[in-house]
C-alpha cells in the first residue's frame, strides 16, 4: 500500500502534468480556430473549381484527350498520405494509418506529408518516394510540389493511379479519415462535393461550351490549378482536423488529471484519517494498560 508521502508526491506530479495539458489545450484551441476558419473559407472556391473542371471535361470535344485523364489498368499506384508532424492528437494518425494497410505494399508508392506519416511508412517497410512537411498555417506554395510530384509519377507512367489518404474536417469533435481519387482526373467518388452535379446529370446537360483558344489550352491551364488547389484544400482540412483532435485530446487529459487528483486526495484523506484514528487508539490503549 502506498504511503502518505507517495500519494502526496503523485498528486503533485499529476498536478504539474495537468498544468502542461491545460496550456497545450489553450494553444491548440487558438490554432484550431484559425485552421478551421481557413478550411471553411477555402471550401467554396475548391468546390466551384471542381464543378468547373467536371463541366469542362464532360463537355469537351469528343476527340479531346489529355494524359491526366487517361484511364489505365491499375498495376501500380501512388498514395499521398497526409499525417501530422507532431503527436498528442488522439487517434487521428492511427485511424489514417489503418486505411494504409488496405494497399498492397508491393505495388504502392507513397508520398508522405507530415513527419508522422513518413515515420510510419519507413517503419512498416513500404516504398517512400517523396517526403514533405507543412506548416501550422498551410500555404498554397506548400501544395504545389506535392501535386507536382504525384503528377510526374503519373505522366511518366511509373504509376497508373494516384489516391489521397487524409483526414476530412467535419467539426471539432469529428474528423473523418478518407481515401479519395486524385489521378487520373475524374469524378471524386470517395468524397461528397456539396453542390456538385452527378456524372449522369452533367452528361445529360445539353448546353454547348465554346473553348477559346481551344479545349486543350483551356483544360491544360485548368488542370494544373485544379490539382494544386485540390492538395491545398486537403492540407487545410488535415490541419483543421489535427488541431481540433489535439485540443480535444488535451482537454480529455486535463479532465482525467482533475478526476484522478480528486480520487487520490480522497484516498489520501481516508488513509490519513485512518492513521490518526489508529494512533489515538494506541494512545488510549496504552493509558488503559498503565491504569
Amino acid at each position: 500500500m502506498p504511503s502518505l508521502h507517495d500519494i502526496r508526491r503523485r498528486i503533485k506530479s499529476i498536478g504539474n502534468t495537468s498544468q502542461i495539458t491545460k496550456a497545450m489545450q489553450m494553444v491548440a484551441a487558438s490554432k484550431m480556430r484559425r485552421a478551421q476558419e481557413a478550411a471553411r473559407t477555402t471550401r467554396p472556391f475548391a468546390q466551384l473549381l471542381y464543378r468547373i473542371q467536371r463541366q469542362a471535361t464532360t463537355h469537351a470535344p469528343d476527340d479531346f484527350t489529355h494524359p491526366l485523364l487517361e484511364m489505365r489498368e491499375v498495376h501500380k499506384r501512388a498514395v499521398i498520405l497526409v499525417g501530422t508532424d507532431k503527436g498528442l492528437c488522439g487517434g487521428l494518425n492511427s485511424n489514417l494509418f489503418h486505411l494504409v494497410t488496405q494497399f498492397d505494399p508491393a505495388t504502392t508508392l507513397f508520398i508522405t506529408v507530415g513527419k508522422r506519416a513518413a515515420q510510419f511508412i519507413a517503419h512498416t517497410g513500404r516504398q517512400l518516394v517523396a517526403e514533405f512537411t507543412f506548416s501550422d498555417s498551410p500555404r498554397f506554395e506548400e501544395a504545389r510540389p506535392i501535386a507536382s510530384s504525384a503528377r510526374d509519377l503519373f505522366l511518366k507512367r511509373q504509376v497508373d493511379q494516384v489516391q489521397v489518404v487524409a483526414t476530412r474536417f467535419i467539426n471539432t469533435m469529428t474528423q473523418e479519415p478518407v481515401v479519395v481519387e486524385f489521378l487520373p482526373i475524374g469524378e471524386i467518388k470517395g468524397l461528397k462535393i456539396p453542390g456538385a452535379e452527378s456524372e449522369p446529370d452533367q452528361a445529360a446537360d445539353a448546353r454547348q461550351f465554346l473553348f477559346e483558344l481551344s479545349a486543350a489550352a483551356v483544360l491544360e491551364y485548368l488542370f494544373g490549378h485544379y490539382l494544386n488547389i485540390y492538395i491545398y484544400q486537403v492540407l487545410l482540412e488535415a490541419k483543421a482536423s489535427e488541431q481540433s483532435a489535439r485540443m480535444v485530446a488535451m482537454k480529455g487529459a486535463s479532465d482525467n488529471a482533475t478526476h484522478l487528483i480528486k480520487d487520490l486526495t480522497l484516498h489520501y484523506n481516508n488513509l490519513r484519517q485512518g492513521n490518526i484514528t489508529k494512533e489515538l487508539l494506541e494512545i488510549a490503549g496504552g493509558q488503559l494498560g498503565n491504569d
